[in-house]
């Protein structure tokens, strides 16, 4: 019985210190910055941008995102989002796009989305269905899928295709700790379809390569005109990995947007 009541007192002193710090979150702060991986990724893949964030001043939590389901993923990074005091700038990379855009719904804090090579779906639209919009995806057939005691998959980049198909501006020997890191997305959660463009109320930015073999520039371009972003960057030979291969132009994007607010 003591167990569970000391969890209990635990959660509650977290949920005071929360709200005592949701009070006293000074006036005209620097926004927090929330980072959320894409499939085949993991947080370390910010590693460079946050370094340049917080050398100019900004707070940023690089979120774990479980690559399960697009809804618990959402309320996953909502929750922590809900934890932070003061405003959030959310950026997502490839289907970390699709779950911002559901993060950001019923959290009044933020004040931006960035797509960093990233998904920004109208309801209805999957990455699945969004990837496939226009021609130039080559992911399905790199793909290495593993079944799943649910009857699901989880889905992994072949590590021999890893740094053409995923990071082709990446050198070699950091593309193949990246292969070998990267952590599968089900087929589930890339099929599961957005409910909440919060991009139509938010402002938005988008970067993305003008070769990218996961999502064409293409419908990267589609994406970003379609929800007016207030700007978009098109880094020229960009592979999917931005974050890793152009930290600058992602760190300057992400200041943009938090600075504009």
């Amino acid at each position: 019985m003591r167990k569970p009541f000391q969890a209990l007192s635990f959660a509650a002193v977290l949920a005071l210190s929360g709200a005592a710090a949701a009070q006293a979150a000074p006036q005209g702060e620097k926004p927090t910055i929330v980072l959320v991986h894409g499939a085949f990724a993991d947080s370390s893949g910010w590693n460079d941008v946050v370094s340049r964030l917080n050398r100019d001043g900004y707070r940023v939590v690089a979120a774990a995102n479980p690559l399960r389901a697009l809804g618990s993923d959402a309320a996953t990074v909502s929750a922590l989002v809900k934890s932070i005091p003061g405003p959030v700038i959310l950026v997502g990379h490839s289907y970390g796009g699709e779950v911002i855009t559901e993060a950001a719904n019923g959290n009044g804090n933020v004040e931006a989305l960035v797509y960093v090579a990233g998904f920004l779906p109208e309801a209805g639209e999957s990455a699945l269905s969004l990837s496939g919009k226009f021609p130039g995806a080559t992911l399905a057939p790199a793909l290495a899928p593993v079944a799943l005691p649910d009857g699901d998959e989880d889905f992994y980049i072949q590590p021999a295709k890893f740094q053409a198909q995923f990071a082709a501006d990446v050198p070699a020997a950091k593309a193949a700790l990246m292969a070998a890191t990267q952590r599968p997305v089900t087929g589930r959660a890339l099929a599961d379809m957005a409910t909440t463009p919060t991009w139509k109320r938010l402002p938005s930015y988008v970067i993305y390569g003008s070769a990218d073999r996961n999502i064409p520039a293409e419908t990267q371009r589609f994406m970003a005109e379609r929800a007016h972003a207030r700007k978009t960057v098109a880094v020229e030979g960009g592979s999917h990995a931005l974050m890793v291969s152009h930290p600058d132009k992602v760190a300057a994007l992400i200041e943009d947007a938090a600075s504009a607010q």
